[in-house]
């Protein structure tokens, strides 16, 4: 048996369910006698703490039979088990590539990071089309021969402007079947019409200084106050601006000897590793949402 045959009959179970006793060996157990082998299994429950949900989470990765190698009948197998602890339980084909749009507007740096790590093999998507505000980087998709959509926003135009241009991203991400939207530096507020037909499956990016550090050129007003460490964060984009469910985030420790320039530079690097992780995880079914926060199989 070949690898690319293998890999074609691989699947993750990810499901969330309210905590109690058997999951495990409910879920295990179905799968070992329809004749699947475990390759990785995670599981966690949220019980303990004020904010606890009480709710129980699982990811496992397996290899199917070949009459079992596909999503649809893998979903019957599971009717049962579903319906029996009230399961929100989904089967992903690890063959199937997510198809991500990337978003960006002036600033290129996680664009330039992700489309790199995508053309390397090291990120594991189709990227269909990029979408930006401005024409900035143009000639950077057309390098990686990737489509282009310069979609313009006049300053100063009204909510039903914006909107308009917004209508025009989701027929984007209609036309090319987008599993995950990527804000790879994409600087506009979206409308509540936008985030809820994204609703967990749009991830975006900004640095950890908020709400200390609003407004233009946060670098240098965190250079200007001394900071010693500067970070960013990679959540699910909701209504609330920047505040939805974090996926990652990571720190860069800085001192004095630093300038303000130096700051920025340090903090894009910190921007472009975090949001490759939170876009890596998501594509690789690793997060589950748990109200406002996630759990995230790594």
């Amino acid at each position: 048996m070949t690898s690319s045959t293998t890999r074609e009959r691989e699947f993750i179970l990810t499901l969330s369910c309210r905590d109690t006793t058997g999951i495990v060996y409910a879920v295990s157990g179905l799968l070992y006698q329809a004749g699947c082998n475990i390759i990785d299994s995670q599981q966690f429950g949220d019980v303990d703490g004020d904010d606890a949900t009480g709710l129980f989470f699982m990811r496992v990765h397996f290899l199917a039979p070949p009459q079992l190698a596909d999503v649809p009948t893998l979903d019957r197998l599971f009717a049962h088990a579903r319906s029996q602890h009230g399961m929100d339980a989904r089967f992903h084909a690890v063959a199937q590539r997510s198809r991500v749009l990337l978003m960006v507007s002036k600033f290129g740096h996680c664009l330039n990071d992700l489309l790199f790590r995508w053309k390397s093999g090291l990120l594991p998507i189709d990227i269909p089309a990029i979408v930006s505000n401005h024409a900035d980087f143009a000639e950077l998709a057309a390098s990686y021969g990737v489509p282009f959509h310069h979609l313009p926003l006049v300053a100063g135009k009204d909510a039903a402007a914006k909107r308009t241009q917004e209508r025009q991203v989701e027929a984007i991400i209609d036309a090319e079947r987008i599993d995950l939207v990527v804000l790879a530096r994409y600087m506009q507020i979206l409308s509540p019409e936008f985030c809820q037909a994204l609703a967990g499956r749009a991830i975006n990016i900004h640095h950890s200084f908020l709400p200390s550090f609003k407004g233009a050129r946060p670098y240098a007003q965190a250079h200007a106050r001394g900071v010693k460490l500067i970070g960013a964060t990679a959540h699910y984009v909701t209504s609330d601006l920047d505040e939805g469910p974090i996926i990652e985030q990571d720190v860069a420790r800085v001192d004095h000897s630093l300038s303000a320039d130096d700051l920025t530079a340090t903090g894009r690097d910190v921007e472009c590793i975090v949001l490759a992780r939170a876009v890596r995880w998501h594509v690789e079914h690793r997060v589950l949402p748990n109200g406002h926060k996630t759990v995230v199989f790594i």
